[in-house]
């Protein structure tokens, strides 16, 4: 039951991650005129979510459960939402892009720290989310950063 209950968050954390690749993805090409000196933290950002991405396969595998590797439900809304409110903007649509990306962001880390505090990881996958969360912020910090230079 334990191995069940721990499997059933990180299956979530996967989604989130996975909702995270996606929107990398999205975001690629659109901002990278105006800040082309980020490309290379972005490329390492993206390559980071596929290492987190297999890491948490493995744990939920580890448990002897099936992971479920595909985007949310409420990413691909909010993915689906931001292309929605784009093809309506006019202007500056890569500081709109890079605010939709620390949203996401925000999100990751509120779900992943709720994850920590579930009391459901064991040891092993507690560290390893934890070091998760530490890069998810990582990448809040950066693509922020990117909007107060913008300003």
């Amino acid at each position: 039951m334990k191995n069940q209950e721990e499997a059933s968050v990180l299956n979530d954390l996967l989604h989130i991650t996975n909702d995270r690749i996606e929107g990398f993805a999205r975001v690629e090409g659109k901002i990278w005129e105006n800040y082309p000196d980020v490309k290379s933290e972005y490329a390492r950002m993206n390559s980071l979510s596929t290492v987190m991405k297999n890491e948490l396969i493995n744990l939920i595998q580890d448990d002897g459960e099936k992971p479920s590797d595909s985007t949310s439900a409420a990413g691909a809304l909010h993915r689906t939402w931001i292309d929605i409110k784009n093809s309506f903007t006019i202007g500056n649509t890569e500081e709109s892009t890079l605010e939709n990306v620390v949203f996401g962001e925000k999100a990751a880390i509120d779900a992943y720290q709720n994850a920590i505090d579930s009391g459901k990881l064991t040891e092993k996958s507690l560290d390893i989310v934890s070091e998760h969360l530490k890069h998810i912020k990582d990448s809040y910090h950066q693509f922020k950063n990117m909007i107060e230079y913008r300003k």
